[in-house]
This record gives C-alpha cells, sequence and structure tokens, in this order.
C-alpha cells in the first residue's frame, strides 16, 4: 500500500509537471473588476490544484479529529477492561491457600459452585 501511495504521487507530479512546461504562455487572470494580472497559464493551474487540495483537507480534519477521538476512548476503554479483568478473576477464583484449608478442615462445608 505505502508503494501504491508514492507511485500515485508521483504520477500526479509527472502529470502536473507536463502540463506546467507545456503551458507557459501569459494569460490575463482578472481578479478585480478592471484589474487584470498577466500570469503564466501553468501558475493559474497549478495554484488552483494547491487551493483545491487544501481546502479539501480542510474540509476533512474534522472528520479524522473525531474518528481518531472514537479511537483513542476505544483504546482507553479497552485498556480499562483488560486492568479490571485480572481483579474480578481474583475475586471469582479463591486462593490456593483458601482451597487447601477447605480440603484438610474437615470441619467446613465444601460446596460446588455454580459456573
Amino acid at each position: 500500500m505505502k508503494y501504491l501511495s508514492w507511485l500515485l504521487k508521483a504520477a500526479i507530479f509527472f502529470i502536473l509537471f507536463v502540463f506546467a512546461v507545456g503551458n507557459r504562455h501569459m494569460a490575463a487572470l482578472y481578479v478585480w473588476p478592471g484589474t487584470a494580472l498577466e500570469v503564466p497559464v501553468m501558475i493559474i493551474v497549478l495554484a488552483s490544484f494547491a487551493l483545491g487540495s487544501l481546502l479539501g483537507i480542510l474540509v476533512m480534519l474534522p472528520r479524522w479529529w473525531r474518528y481518531k477521538r472514537a479511537a483513542q476512548l476505544a483504546e482507553q476503554r479497552a485498556q480499562q477492561a483488560t486492568a479490571a479483568a485480572p481483579a474480578a478473576e481474583q475475586a471469582a477464583n479463591p486462593a490456593p491457600a483458601e482451597l487447601e484449608r477447605h480440603m484438610t478442615d474437615p470441619s467446613l462445608p465444601i460446596t460446588p459452585s455454580d459456573p
């Protein structure tokens, strides 16, 4: 998966590079009525690509943060459950000394435990 990601990034870079080299002529960019900037087409396209990528990342950030927080909470719950399991297991199972006392002392009744 890591190599596929790098291959995709390299392909995008190569396509943008070839496009930029092929479109070096000047274009008028009207940013305000009556105001025009003469810039190469490759600058306009690359800036548009970068701005679109940045906006896409900004739109996805809240969802990424929500999923990250949910994963952290699930991990904390799992750690708490594993920490509580040995204590519950010790309470359910008597200590070996307690069992030996029952085996050796005939005055104590031994009742079967219900699972």
